[in-house]
């Protein structure tokens, strides 16, 4: 009796762990769950998911006020921050630098940092665009979580929630708390940023050229549904060369990277 019992448990665990090295190689099943802010795919078919950077693995908990993941990687490169994923209270940067560029702020002026990795990489695109005889211009990099709550507040008293969702994130769900995220503009438009970037010379190039740098569009026309968010064309995140070229050129969103939308 005691050596069925035994062989039973072996097989039972023996099953378990052949199924989760499955699992970690390759997902090949989708399986969703609805949750207040919406529907989160855990995985995708068509999608290969490498660095196993997945909802359960970067997470340290729920905020349980608003139901929001929150995010345990926040100083990787790769962070995944959206509407459901949120830094951790009181997270900021501690390698902030100011890139060598042109910028709209003031000097001393925070939003004129970046995380130094992507601070050097930005100098790098902003020289390249410059070669190419293109006005790019900083608007806004790092914010506080004290700014992006200013920010947030002020476009729902502006504009109203619903608006305000589309185009400005809730404090601590901003990729600009990252560090790693910079809105870009150019003369042409008087530096705004609009969706009429896109259609400058310098919003054209930034769309074909980023990648090349490490940085994305990290809300691409078409994939509103997706990112949960309009197209920013002027809104570019970095994210390091490797993974800007496969999303370039798989046309990917981190969420569909990843493996599930917000």
């Amino acid at each position: 009796m005691k050596k069925n019992i035994f062989f039973v448990l072996f097989v039972f665990l023996l099953s378990t762990g052949c199924a989760q090295t499955e699992t970690s190689q390759s997902i090949k099943m989708v399986h969703s769950f609805s949750h207040k802010k919406g529907t989160v795919l855990v995985a995708k078919p068509s999608i290969q998911i490498t660095n196993q950077q997945d909802m359960n693995k970067n997470i340290s908990g729920v905020e349980p006020e608003t139901e929001l993941f929150i995010i345990s990687n926040p100083e990787s490169m790769q962070v995944y921050v959206n509407k459901n994923r949120r830094l951790p209270e009181g997270y900021a940067p501690d390698d902030l630098v100011e890139p060598d560029i042109s910028h709209l702020s003031p000097e001393g002026d925070d939003r004129r940092l970046l995380r130094e990795e992507a601070a050097r990489a930005l100098e790098e695109l902003f020289a390249a665009a410059d070669q190419h005889g293109l006005n790019l211009v900083g608007v806004s990099g790092y914010r506080s979580n004290q700014r992006q709550t200013t920010i947030y507040q002020s476009s729902v008293a502006n504009n109203g929630q619903e608006h305000a969702d589309k185009f400005s994130a809730r404090p601590g769900t901003s990729e600009h708390e990252t560090g790693l995220a910079i809105d870009v503009s150019t003369s042409v438009i008087a530096f705004a940023l609009e969706q009429t970037f896109q259609q400058t010379d310098e919003g054209s190039w930034l769309e074909e050229n980023a990648h090349q740098y490490g940085f994305i569009i990290r809300y691409p026309e078409g994939k509103e549904d997706i990112t949960g968010y309009s197209y920013e064309p002027w809104h570019i995140r970095y994210v390091g060369k490797e993974l800007a070229n496969h999303l370039y050129h798989e046309s990917l969103t981190l969420e569909e990277y990843f493996g599930y939308h917000y």
